[in-house]
């Protein structure tokens, strides 16, 4: 097939619109649609419209005129009447700052009654403001954790609830698409999961309502023959069940890929978006239940307000260590902050990029993304667009929900440490440049709020590492951590409890809340519960430290402007090699123990204040490695520990996507891994 951009025979290429009977034959289907959308097309007929981007304003631009409007008395338009969920969310909003403030106050005085009284005022004075924004940040993710704690065991009247539409009657009219943008990934994974989803989709009676998109950016072409060919035989597969309907299925690949999957979404709405009222996207490891996805239509359907609602998605698939505990986190913990989100969020949540339902008439008007001016990493195209689309959905007037009750939304975790920071690196770039348009007109309160949570979930790593360095600088400089050793039976032992307490606690409460709904028996048992948690936080206090400095360097890589090698992280689970382990984790370790030898030299006593971060870091390779065997994560999974519901009983939707991936992999070169427990 001549694949040119400039061939008449190319439905895929970015070129003007062209006659039905120009494109490139498709394999002819059994049954289908035919009469809205003829098979002889990889894509249905153009249906143009419009997705302008808004300039923005810039930060110091916003804060001028914001300055200037209240200077000159002017008053913002009067409000519509609040609904019942604004009132409520407006009050947990209070308390929940209330209750931050107070205990970062306590921590703040405990603090600073056990600091010494620093001959260089300024010494003094940069650690206490350290130690308050950290336990600050510590607070409000505890706080965020304790909500998710109470709505998990009383439920919350204000929160979207796909029971109440169940029962509902969906109509002909009411036209989904599903897209799904890739970027030179693992084909037969990417399939496996997509089947599987349509699948179950095609079992709950609804696939009519829906039509399928793969939207490609792959540059690979030999990759993006592999995409075509599995697009023709899960088609061609699809259209042979003729016992029930199916959801159509197309393809696109571009060739001008600009913006990547922001871009790539917005180029979608361009061309069909004004064919359908809904529109979920989905990632390229994302697998959806048919009924999760059918409760989103309904869902948008009883609330006409609603601009996007985002699912909380459940990390499956993996076998390594790693992946495992990962995925126990989310289960566990993970939950407790996702109800938790929200529970003071409510309409005015935020968007993870996928899994999620949008109205697309709205999204096109009003969420189309102009580049950031300026120079440097932080400028340019957007990175994070998720964050950005939620803010401009309710500045426009729309409501985002957060449904986190409703099952049936999977992805997959990286498979190991270093794939995990590999997806953090683009991250924290995307976070930090979204943190500049946090003074734009109109963004509600709680969004610019996210746009500073976001950033400050990769700066709190520097933070952390300032507050570390300066407190053995001043214990190298003979300054002692603690001015009075008297008050040890008091404020040090009540300064320590806080700080245990906020960090652990989230993790403990999820434990609680699994053994208080007799949920035990789904992860392992209570003995393998308990295990499974010691586990997961061992885990986690020991890549903690390897996590800071990786998030520190890429805070800094960020700021100095250095190009991001865009990539998405493997989908395959392998160990990661003892030479590339050592490659790129190395340097900690060895700077670590330069850095341990130094102190030591000039005061072993300090090795003490070194040692929870330095013992990681210098344990790193051998952890980076160990938690990649695939070996001991079936370990551990043959013993019950960090087992979660999904494993102890499969989803139906689960299984036929793992035993698909394994059908592909066992037919073709790639090595995937399973997206359901064995």
């Amino acid at each position: 097939m001549d694949t040119h951009p400039a061939s008449p025979m190319n439905p895929l290429a970015d070129a003007p619109a062209r006659p039905a009977e120009a494109a490139t034959p498709a394999p002819q289907r059994p049954t289908g649609r035919a009469e809205r959308h003829p098979h002889t097309l990889t894509a249905p007929p153009l249906h143009r419209g419009s997705m302008v981007p808004r300039p923005w304003r810039g930060f110091w631009n916003s804060l001028g005129t914001a300055l200037l409007l209240r200077l000159t008395g002017h008053r913002p338009p009067p409000a519509a009447p609040a609904e019942p969920w604004e009132q409520a969310a407006r009050q947990r909003r209070a308390v929940f700052l209330a209750l931050s403030l107070a205990i970062t106050a306590l921590g703040s005085v405990l603090f600073a009654h056990l600091q010494p009284a620093y001959d260089g005022a300024w010494a003094g004075r940069l650690q206490l403001a350290l130690f308050t924004v950290l336990c600050f940040w510590v607070v409000t993710g505890f706080l965020t954790a304790a909500m998710g704690f109470r709505v998990l065991l009383r439920g919350d009247p204000h929160a979207l609830d796909a029971r109440r539409v169940q029962h509902q009657r969906l109509s002909p009219e009411v036209r989904t698409a599903i897209v799904m943008p890739i970027c030179n990934e693992d084909v037969a994974t990417v399939f496996a999961g997509l089947r599987a989803t349509c699948e179950s989709l095609a079992a709950t009676g609804h696939a009519r309502n829906f039509d399928v998109f793969v939207l490609s950016d792959t540059s690979d072409p030999q990759l993006a023959a592999a995409e075509r060919a599995a697009w023709e035989e899960l088609r061609c597969t699809l259209a042979a069940n003729a016992r029930q309907p199916q959801p159509e299925l197309y393809y696109r690949l571009r060739r001008r890929r600009t913006q990547r999957k922001a871009g790539n979404v917005a180029d979608f709405c361009r061309r069909w978006g004004r064919d359908y009222r809904y529109m979920v996207v989905l990632d390229a490891d994302s697998v959806m239940s048919g009924d999760c996805l059918v409760a989103l239509a309904k869902l948008m359907e009883a609330h006409p307000r609603a601009g996007i609602i985002q699912t909380a998605t459940q990390a499956v698939g993996h076998v390594t260590l790693h992946a495992r505990a990962q995925q126990f986190a989310a289960r566990v913990a993970g939950r407790l902050f996702t109800l938790g989100m929200q529970y003071w969020q409510l309409g005015e949540s935020h968007y993870f990029g996928h899994n999620a339902i949008i109205r697309v008439e709205p999204f096109m008007r009003h969420c189309a993304l102009a580049p950031i001016r300026g120079r440097g990493g932080l400028s340019g195209g957007i990175l994070s667009h998720d964050f950005v689309e939620a803010a401009l959905m309710r500045r426009a007037g729309w409501h985002v929900w957060l449904a986190a009750g409703l099952v049936g939304s999977y992805e997959q975790q990286p498979p190991d440490l270093l794939a995990e920071l590999q997806r953090d690196r683009r991250w924290c770039q995307g976070n930090l440049q979204n943190a500049q348009l946090v003074a734009e007109p109109g963004l509600h309160p709680v969004h610019r709020a996210m746009l500073l949570t976001g950033a400050m979930a990769y700066l709190s790593a520097p933070l952390w590492l300032a507050f570390i360095v300066l407190g053995t600088v001043l214990w190298l400089a003979g300054v002692p951590l603690v001015a009075d050793w008297s008050v040890l039976p008091g404020g040090l032992v009540a300064l320590w409890a806080l700080t245990l307490c906020l960090l652990f606690m989230p993790r403990v409460l999820g434990v609680l809340a699994i053994l208080l709904k007799g949920e035990q028996r789904q992860f392992g048992g209570t003995g393998g519960l308990v295990k499974s948690a010691l586990l997961e936080a061992v885990l986690a206090v020991l890549q903690a430290p390897v996590r800071m400095l990786a998030h520190s360097l890429f805070v800094l890589v960020a700021l100095t402007g250095v190009e991001l090698d865009w990539k998405s992280p493997p989908r395959e689970a392998a160990a990661v090699p003892w030479r590339e382990a050592l490659r790129k984790v190395a340097p900690m370790g060895l700077a670590s123990l330069a850095l341990a030898l130094g102190v030591a030299a000039a005061d072993t006593g300090a090795l003490l204040w070194l040692l929870p971060v330095g013992l990681p870091l210098a344990l790193a390779v051998p952890l980076v490695v160990l938690t990649s065997c695939t070996d001991l994560g079936r370990a551990a999974r043959a013993r019950r520990w960090l087992l979660i519901p999904e494993e102890a009983w499969s989803p139906r939707v689960l299984r036929r996507a793992g035993l698909h991936a394994a059908a592909a992999s066992a037919s073709g070169p790639q090595q995937t891994a399973p997206l359901a427990a064995p």
